[in-house]
């Protein structure tokens, strides 16, 4: 003998109805359906013959509706991410440019991917990968100048001289 589910009168069984066919996500037109279902007074093993879910899953939904009323049902699929937050804060960034615009840490003459990570992770209080390091580094657009050490071949007007010049072929 089947069970009824019991669920709590969050929406009326009209309102179930039209958020069933008014749903976009095809998961959770299925859940708005299986809750008017259950509101018309279905047990769960109809319900699971009609729809094809199991009746577990039926109760679940249907529990999650008891608990968290309408606004659980979503389909989170697309919104749940396992990532750590990054640095979202404008003012954490800019603390990162002021930092980036004074010397490198160690007396090393730039910065690194892993010296921006190193940064990150003591202001966040968690490690960073070096890769966001160096993302934070492209975000930021931070170029470094780097000191001609007197090499002439690396000088812009040395360059400039010993550049090939094309002559006019007299017509």
């Amino acid at each position: 003998m089947s069970r009824h589910l019991h669920l709590a009168t969050h929406l009326s069984v009209a309102a179930l109805e039209q958020r069933s066919r008014a749903a976009h996500e095809p998961p959770e037109r299925s859940w708005w359906q299986i809750l008017w279902l259950l509101a018309r007074g279905q047990t769960a093993t109809a319900i699971a013959d009609t729809t094809g879910y199991p009746r577990g899953w039926i109760g679940q939904i249907a529990k999650r509706d008891n608990d968290q009323g309408p606004d659980a049902l979503v389909n989170r699929q697309h919104t749940t991410s396992w990532r750590a937050p990054r640095m979202r804060s404008a003012q954490q960034q800019e603390e990162l440019r002021q930092a980036l615009t004074g010397p490198a840490p160690d007396g090393a003459k730039r910065w690194r991917a892993r010296d921006v990570a190193d940064w990150m992770a003591a202001r966040l209080g968690r490690p960073v990968a070096t890769q966001r390091g160096w993302d934070y580094l492209q975000r930021l657009k931070h170029r470094q100048h780097v000191p001609d050490h007197g090499m002439p071949w690396r000088r812009a007007s040395s360059k400039l001289t010993s550049k090939k010049t094309r002559v006019a072929k007299p017509t």
